[in-house]
């Protein structure tokens, strides 16, 4: 392959074109074009994490139930049943993000967050944990079956402002964010340190207990902190 036909090559990926597409217009063998491909890839990603630089944005998701309460407004206009007595989906006060960046030709650079909006914060991590794009779509039917409302993909500074914000607001009560955190914190890149989102139920602390949680410890630092009363709490499957 001549310098200008590897030239071509790249300036045509540049441009989203699969690489078939790629070795039938300039008369080349796929396999010459997958590897030219992939050995500039691999040098990018190579050179980003030498200079410390993080790779290519990919996707960000999060659950769809989590964003009405986060954006009131978008509450308000999903409502169906206006009465107070509907029952309440917990799970909302849930965010799982999944952000996922470039690693390389063919493979993805994937975290997961938990944050409890409501009361905790970051509940917990995964990553960053490389995987091609089959096995991804895969974890990501896993990660979000539990919430049937389906799935959204959000720019990065919302991903920020969920997380970091909802640190903040754990903070405020008395938690920290989970013990490996600082492992994928660099993967959600420099945040400005403002977060407009709304945390809390209805105007104050709730919490919603898991199954690895210690209930007695968290009720005790809300106590503490905010005091009795102003705060909630949902105890499930206790006796």
């Amino acid at each position: 392959m001549t310098p200008e036909q590897e030239q071509a090559v790249l300036d045509l990926r540049t441009r989203n074109v699969a690489p078939k597409q790629i070795a039938r217009q300039l008369g080349l063998r796929p396999a010459e074009v997958s590897a030219l491909i992939k050995a500039q890839a691999e040098q990018a990603a190579t050179a980003r994490l030498a200079t410390g630089e993080l790779n290519l944005l990919f996707q960000c998701l999060v659950n769809q139930n989590c964003l009405a309460g986060l954006f009131p407004e978008r509450q308000m206009e999903s409502a169906t049943d206006p009465s107070p007595e509907s029952e309440e989906d917990t799970d909302a006060g849930l965010a799982v993000i999944i952000l996922s960046r470039k690693a390389g030709f063919n493979r993805l650079e994937v975290c997961t967050y938990l944050v409890d909006l409501w009361c905790l914060g970051v509940k917990d991590v995964s990553g960053p944990r490389l995987m091609p794009p089959s096995t991804y779509k895969e974890f990501v039917e896993f990660a979000y079956k539990p919430f049937p409302a389906g799935v959204e993909a959000i720019p990065l500074e919302l991903a920020q402002a969920i997380v970091f914000g909802g640190i903040e607001y754990a903070k405020t009560l008395g938690f920290q964010p989970h013990s490996e955190f600082e492992l994928v914190r660099s993967q959600l890149g420099n945040w400005d340190g403002t977060s407009a989102l709304t945390f809390g139920r209805n105007g104050k602390p709730c919490y919603v207990n898991g199954p690895y949680d210690d209930p007695i410890k968290t009720l005790r630092i809300l106590r503490e902190t905010v005091g009795e009363g102003n705060f909630d709490f949902i105890l499930a499957d206790e006796d």
